[in-house]
């Protein structure tokens, strides 16, 4: 018979490992929500089903650590280094010029984007259009005076 109170201890170490929250988690492995949230109170036991859905998702999770404690988690400690890699990545300080550079360097981007956008709609539509020629322009101005280009 499983204990349910060392079951959920094992649940949370899933939770922190993968850094989920409970209603992420049952997302994750297709349970209800409230049926993770009473087995996490103590008011339900866990079943077959919720324990095979966690296995089938979480590969890194072993059977016999889940179901009794006996065993390790994870079954190897290549989730462990790409946990403590990804930790040691998020600690590492960005220093304020970074930052400027960064946002700089994004603006850009985001400048040469938009050229090179603009650029291939012009290439587009005078493509398209090569065979009609152009007859006038006129341009409007807010005081309400316009000039008018003629070909």
């Amino acid at each position: 018979m499983i204990n349910t109170d060392d079951f959920v201890k094992r649940l949370e170490s899933i939770f922190d490992l993968y850094g989920l929250s409970s209603s992420s988690f049952a997302d994750k492995i297709s349970v209800q929500r409230s049926s993770l949230s009473h087995l996490l109170s103590g008011r339900n036991k866990p079943s077959l089903d919720l324990i095979l859905k966690i296995i089938d998702v979480f590969p890194e999770v072993d059977l016999y650590w889940l179901v009794s404690g006996e065993g390790n988690f994870p079954k190897n400690n290549l989730v462990e280094n790409s946990k403590i890699n990804e930790e040691l990545k998020l600690s590492v300080p960005t220093l304020p010029f970074q930052k400027e550079e960064n946002n700089s360097q994004k603006k850009e981007i985001e400048l040469v984007k938009t050229i090179s956008e603009k650029d291939q709609i012009l290439t587009v539509d005078v493509k398209k259009n090569t065979d009609k020629k152009l007859e006038r322009i006129v341009l409007f101005y807010t005081d309400g005076s316009f000039i008018e280009y003629l070909s």
